[in-house]
């Protein structure tokens, strides 16, 4: 194995290389990949077996273990493992050497919501032709249904991140505040929590595209359908509409913290109680234990509230490995993907070292619903994380250009945390802008 430690951001901007890519699906279909090539189990076997070469990129800290465990398996294959060191460093690496036709990998990892930036381009290989629509039942609906679009298979899911509502329980009990089942609860234990001591928030947001989508999903709303070039964005559909109009009252009258996400101050305002809660993917216990030491006995995980009681959910983060279209080793690329997020020894790697798993099996295992954290005070955490899974709202599109989406949200969307203005209007603002961007790359927008 050799680890290539990338700490560079590639060259280009983002628009840029959307507007690149994107442009190529103008006027065309799904996209596609393959060029008829592909290979039954046998082949893909027995491709291992001979050896080879290839490389992985992959930002996930369990690689190296899971590639050290391939290689042992395989002796024969070398896997040149490249820390892509995030998502968005990643989607725009791979947006160049695409366009260069230069090193391009043969397995890449991909955010389930940039999946159709490439793949509608052309720019993945079908798995299909590998067989590996034999693999559905192993994954839950949700991501699998994030890796199958326009009649293909385009990755194997890696995680999941359905959400969960994690809780100090220290400062919801110094406050005297019940963990809220509804929204309208949330509301009230965010007033109740400031009351209490003015200094803390329920939670913090200073405008996160992100999880604007994953609440506006857990309301109920679709208000991005693709079609091949054809587009539908409706940023006032009845869910978006819910979840604005509850969400709205947190902004104005001051109940969130103005804390951006992932910084230093994050970080220490959820170890010092600051900020009393946050919605995340099930991924976060990790992030806690890793990140939030002076938690530690502190944190409880809980469902999400929803709106009337009657449970739902909508993932958080999470991501594929796929195959480019570029690759030169596909055979090989698809037995170590294969391997990779389907083989019970690399999901027992990935899930010893924190992961989350995106497969039913592992999911409902009594080892991994039995696990107790002693961070989360030794509660069952994987019970409410595994049943969380199982309540996520199907029918769920990102856009094609979700990334370019995401990088202007803040002058949309965004003005609202910043003057207290009005989210609906911020989402109509987006919804414009968003319009406008995918027409002048080809597709046929309806918003």
């Amino acid at each position: 194995m050799t680890i290539i430690r990338n700490r560079r951001v590639a060259i280009g901007a983002v628009a840029t290389l959307l507007a690149a890519s994107l442009t190529a699906c103008s006027g065309g279909g799904g996209g596609g990949g393959g060029g008829g090539e592909g290979a039954d189990t046998d082949e893909i076997e027995a491709a291992l077996q001979e050896g080879g070469s290839i490389t992985y990129w992959t930002w996930t800290p369990q690689a190296e273990k899971q590639v050290a465990a391939f290689e042992k398996a395989y002796p024969k294959v070398d896997v040149t493992l490249v820390d892509t060191t995030g998502a968005g460093d990643a989607n725009t690496k791979l947006q160049n050497v695409i366009a260069s036709g230069k090193d391009v990998p043969d397995v890449v990892q991909i955010e389930y919501q940039s999946v159709p930036q490439f793949q509608l381009p052309g720019q993945l290989t079908d798995l299909t032709e590998y067989g590996f629509d034999e693999l559905e039942s192993l994954y839950t609906p949700s991501t699998w249904g994030a890796v199958t679009q326009n009649d293909g298979i385009w990755g194997l899911p890696q995680d999941s991140g359905p959400m969960a509502f994690f809780y100090n329980k220290d400062v919801f009990d110094a406050a005297g505040v019940d963990v809220p089942t509804t929204w309208d609860e949330y509301v009230a234990a965010a007033r109740a929590i400031k009351k209490h001591d003015p200094k803390t928030c329920i939670g913090n947001d200073s405008g996160d595209p992100g999880f604007t989508t994953s609440m506006i999903w857990q309301a109920g709303g679709t208000p991005f359908q693709t079609d091949g070039d054809a587009v539908t964005i409706d940023l006032a559909d009845e869910g978006t509409t819910k979840w604005a109009e509850m969400y709205q009252p947190l902004i104005d009258d001051g109940l969130l913290c103005d804390l951006p996400g992932w910084s230093d101050e994050w970080y220490q305002a959820l170890g010092d109680g600051t900020i009393a809660s946050v919605v995340l993917g099930a991924w976060a216990p990790g992030v806690f234990e890793d990140g939030v030491p002076d938690g530690k006995g502190k944190w409880r995980v809980a469902p999400t509230p929803t709106y009337d009681g009657t449970p739902a959910n909508a993932e958080n983060g999470g991501s594929t490995e796929s195959i480019p279209e570029a690759s030169e080793n596909k055979l090989l690329a698809a037995g170590f993907l294969k391997w990779l997020n389907a083989s019970d020894e690399s999901i027992k790697v990935f899930m010893d070292t924190g992961g989350f798993p995106a497969t039913v099996k592992e999911l409902g295992s009594d080892e991994f619903l039995g696990y107790e954290s002693e961070y989360f005070g030794g509660q069952k955490i994987n019970e409410v994380l595994g049943a969380a899974g199982e309540d996520v709202n199907e029918g769920w599109q990102y856009l094609p250009w979700q990334s370019y989406a995401n990088s202007i949200y803040a002058d949309t969307v965004g003005q609202a945390y910043l003057d207290k203005s009005s989210l609906l209007d911020g989402l109509a603002a987006w919804q414009e802008e968003n319009v406008k961007y995918g027409t002048d790359q080809g597709f046929n927008v309806n918003g």
